[in-house]
């Protein structure tokens, strides 16, 4: 067949991170550098940097922005408490909390309310996790893997239900389930699935890919979540090799020796240019042969946050 590119479609932004770095861009151009967010916006190094340049700084806790400031919260979510300091520092802050990880947290209000122990399966540390448990302290419990799904002991009486991470594999999310499931006969299940639909399309779009290729590149940084599955759902479904790449500059011409087809794919927080760049270096090695395997369309666009759209219009109207 000679040597070929398989590239995945859909790749690259979900609905969730075009929103968040929109919104970190209509802020620089209407408030004016310097612009404070609150971790990174989107788990990206060049979106990061790129917004850096730009006069954006990113801070690890709300009290490192000066008081009166202008601070965005990240796609990925914080807890009441980070709103309640932010609020004790007169900020102006701007929600670009994805409204898929929204959902989420309402779930966890709800349920709390309700008095149910949660079983949050997710990643501990992950500022998803910690943002969405943060919605009711003592009441969530984290399940990080399969070994914790085996031996968690929630609380003895308690009613049980199984709430998710946005980005995890969908795959081991359900093997977890299963095993919760097993142990606990009687847990709720979410009233709609928590793991986002560019999660599942990206992981369905290389499951396709996986299975022909020799060698699949995931453009993504480490700290995504979403990216790194990528990287295991691609060798779990048949992918002789997989890495993780920010930069095509990181990929090693050593990992092309044999190979004829390359599967490439990118996390939903990667803008498509580092894709492309990717494309051209392999060209460059003679994968200049590149057919695009779509395992479904997307549509889905989320709007600016309230409070933006609001000064957006505001200043329009001056």
């Amino acid at each position: 067949m000679g040597k070929r590119v398989l590239l995945a479609a859909p790749r690259g932004y979900c609905a969730g991170v075009d929103r968040a770095v929109i919104t970190v861009e209509k802020s620089l151009e209407l408030y004016g550098a310097p612009i404070y967010v609150r971790k990174e916006i989107v788990h990206n190094k060049h979106v990061v940097s790129t917004l850096e340049a730009r006069g954006v700084i990113f801070v690890n806790e709300t009290d490192e922005v000066p008081e009166g400031a202008t601070v965005v919260f990240s796609a990925h979510g914080v807890s009441p408490a980070v709103h309640e300091q932010a609020a004790s520092r007169n900020l102006r802050t701007i929600d670009a909390t994805c409204p898929l990880v929204t959902k989420v947290h309402n779930e966890v209000k709800r349920f709390a309310d309700e008095e149910t122990e949660i079983l949050l399966i997710g990643h501990n540390g992950h500022e998803e996790v910690e943002g969405t448990a943060g919605e009711a302290p003592g009441k969530v419990r984290v399940v990080d893997g399969l070994d914790e799904a085996r031996n968690i002991q929630p609380t003895p009486g308690k009613k049980l239900v199984w709430l998710t991470q946005t980005t995890l594999s969908v795959d081991e999310t359900m093997q977890s389930v299963a095993i919760l499931k097993e142990r606990f006969p009687e847990i709720a299940n979410p009233p709609s699935d928590d793991i986002c639909y560019a999660t599942q399309n990206r992981q369905e779009a290389i499951k396709q890919i996986a299975p022909q290729a020799d060698l699949v590149l995931v453009v993504g940084s480490t700290n995504s979540s979403n990216s790194v599955r990528l990287v295991e759902v691609s060798k779990e479904y048949g992918a002789a090799n997989a890495y993780l790449i920010d930069y095509a500059e990181e990929a090693d011409e050593n990992w092309l020796t044999g190979v004829e087809t390359v599967g490439v794919t990118s996390g939903a927080s990667v803008p498509e240019i580092l894709v492309r760049d990717l494309l051209a270096w392999l060209a460059e090695r003679g994968f200049g042969d590149v057919e695009e395997v779509t395992a479904t369309q997307e549509t889905l666009l989320f709007a600016l946050p309230p409070e933006l759209r609001k000064d957006l219009k505001s200043a329009a109207n001056n």
